[in-house]
């Protein structure tokens, strides 16, 4: 068997991500020990009768102690008042990372709290599920996912490549871009249509012409996939707009502008602009599935019934 990656990781905070992480860890024998802390004492006495963390803490300060990777896998708005916490018990030569969707705010947030010694690579791994809680995780949620890290200038090369090293080991592939552009790229692929999908379920739910029973009964895959996203955890969600107003904005006011463009072609019954930008749009559907981010099964990500005469 190989040796650790990391002797003691801490885990702050024990939802899906963090307790796919130990899964995933624990699957591939890459932490000697893993310690957890979550706010709620039955998150942390879940996580410890699952089995996915070896101790629990009840303080994030006494979680970090003799810890040589410490994961921030919390809110993003709560990332700097728990770094302030825990910064004077890391342990010189710890790494510190987090798995926020938004870097340039947790970077000015908890890089200040990191004393000399102790290296911050801040990362986003670009998985999840609508679940959140410590009964989500799962082992293989990193699988052929990508894990972007975000090192400041002058972070120690060789500790983000030892963190690249876990992130690969746990099946994500990694790349490393700087933070401001991590937040633009996220605010078109991640933030933006989140926030799309909450007002298309918001609308569904004002126009009271459609019931809520038809909304229901009779929703087409569009809307289905709407109400997945739109189900993913308010407390994160409200933290990322917040802490990512800048690039969700941009993003937003070139979304409503080709909204209006889209809108007066169909009011002036204009079929070529909407076909041609169809089709233009279609590629990049194609383009994503060519990249092995998803499959062209138009029903991806739900859970199917076997096939007949199929054991499972």
């Amino acid at each position: 068997m190989t040796a650790p990656i990391y002797n003691r990781v801490a885990l702050i905070g024990l939802g899906l991500i963090a307790s796919s992480m130990a899964h995933a860890m624990k699957t591939g024998g890459l932490a000697g020990e893993i310690v957890g802390y979550a706010k709620s004492a039955d998150s942390r006495a879940v996580a410890l009768e699952i089995g996915f963390i070896d101790r629990a803490a009840d303080t994030a300060a006494a979680a970090v102690v003799g810890a040589d990777l410490v994961v921030l896998a919390v809110p993003v708005g709560a990332m700097g008042a728990i770094a302030a916490d825990i910064g004077p018990h890391l342990l010189p030569g710890a790494t510190v990372t987090d798995v926020g969707s938004v870097k340039q705010a947790v970077i000015d947030a908890v890089a200040p709290h990191i004393p000399e010694g102790v290296h911050f690579v801040a990362g986003h791994p670009i998985a999840g599920t609508e679940h959140s809680g410590p009964r989500s995780g799962f082992a293989s949620l990193f699988k052929n996912r990508w894990w972007l890290l975000t090192p400041a200038e002058g972070t120690d090369p060789a500790a983000t490549a030892r963190l690249r090293h876990l992130c690969e080991s746990m099946g994500a592939k990694v790349d490393e871009m700087e933070a401001a552009h991590h937040d633009l790229v996220l605010a078109v692929t991640s933030h933006t249509p989140h926030l799309i999908a909450y007002t298309m379920v918001g609308v569904a739910d004002d126009l009271r012409r459609v019931t809520d029973s038809e909304v229901i009964q009779y929703s087409a895959a569009g809307f289905r996939d709407f109400t997945r996203i739109a189900a993913s955890d308010p407390t994160m969600w409200r933290d990322v707009f917040l802490t990512n107003k800048d690039a969700t904005l941009e993003i937003l006011g070139r979304f409503t502008e080709e909204l209006f463009a889209l809108q007066r072609a169909i009011r002036l019954g204009d079929g070529d602009h909407l076909h041609a930008y169809f089709t233009r749009t279609r590629a990049i559907r194609r383009g994503i599935i060519e990249a092995g981010q998803d499959t062209a099964a138009p029903d991806f990500g739900r859970a199917q019934p076997p096939a007949k005469g199929n054991a499972g």
